[in-house]
């Protein structure tokens, strides 16, 4: 696809792409990511910056209003078919889809945009990958999306182009499927080796700080209630306060004068 090495656009077009991946759908499998920049290189021939749909304002003629295109996507205003002619990363085409797209941005993202009263903005490169992201995932154009396709599973080749070749039907029924399927095979390849899809390591858990270090105790057994232990201390009491008393009586009454009567 890039045989004669990357041009400055499409090197920046690919880090936007990638730029709004990772922030916002990194959990994903790799190959919607693959069949996404797949479609990108082949609705933007070969740029990977968003686009405008090409050719003359009679062309759009198709698109108006009354015809069977332009009730398809929802126009319904003179001109609507060169206004909403297709533009960005996936060609959002018509005035239903300007509509749709900007509810979901908004919902999703809250970008606040309203691609029905401001078309070009369907070119911003963000709200552009956007689109193709979401678009593709949630089946904005068809009806059908990429999980209807692609299993997220990395399997032989042959399996992942079947996959790819039944994925176009997200966009454009079967339109150039083979060849934007084996554009989405060198894509996974090239992102599988950069370390896309690979198992993310989970970082160790850090040492608490400060924690003091818990030294443990010797274990004295103390005595259930009324066990023996209890009973001897009980007796031992009894038998000292008695002697204590004894002592006591046999002293002289001179000494202590408490303890004499009268």
């Amino acid at each position: 696809m890039f045989a004669h090495g990357f041009t400055q656009q499409q090197v920046d077009g690919l880090e936007n792409l990638l730029n709004v991946w990772d922030q916002c759908y990194a959990q994903d499998p790799v190959d919607l990511l693959a069949y996404n920049l797949a479609t990108a290189f082949h609705e933007t021939a070969g740029t990977m910056q968003p686009i405008k749909e090409r050719g003359p304002v009679r062309y759009f003629d198709k698109y108006e209003p009354g015809t069977k295109i332009g009730k398809v996507l929802g126009n319904t205003m003179k001109g609507d078919g060169y206004r909403f002619r297709g533009e960005g990363h996936v060609q959002n085409t018509g005035r239903r889809n300007a509509a749709f797209a900007s509810k979901r941005l908004n919902e999703v993202f809250g970008l606040g945009v309203d691609l029905v009263k401001d078309p070009s903005k369907r070119g911003d490169p963000v709200i552009s990958a956007h689109s193709l992201f979401l678009g593709n995932k949630e089946g904005w154009w068809t009806g059908k999306d990429l999980l209807d396709y692609l299993d997220g599973e990395d399997e032989d080749d042959a399996e992942d182009l079947r996959e790819f070749i039944n994925a176009r039907r997200v966009v454009n029924g079967t339109d150039k499927a083979s060849k934007i399927a084996h554009h989405a095979i060198e894509f996974e390849h090239a992102l599988r080796s950069a370390g896309y899809g690979a198992p993310r390591p989970v970082p160790a858990p850090k040492p608490e700080k400060d924690v003091p270090v818990q030294i443990p105790q010797a274990q004295v057994p103390i005595a259930a209630p009324g066990g023996p232990g209890l009973k001897a201390a009980i007796a031992a009491v009894v038998a000292l306060t008695a002697a204590a008393w004894g002592f006591l009586e046999n002293l002289p009454c001179q000494w202590l004068g408490l303890f004499c009567g009268g």
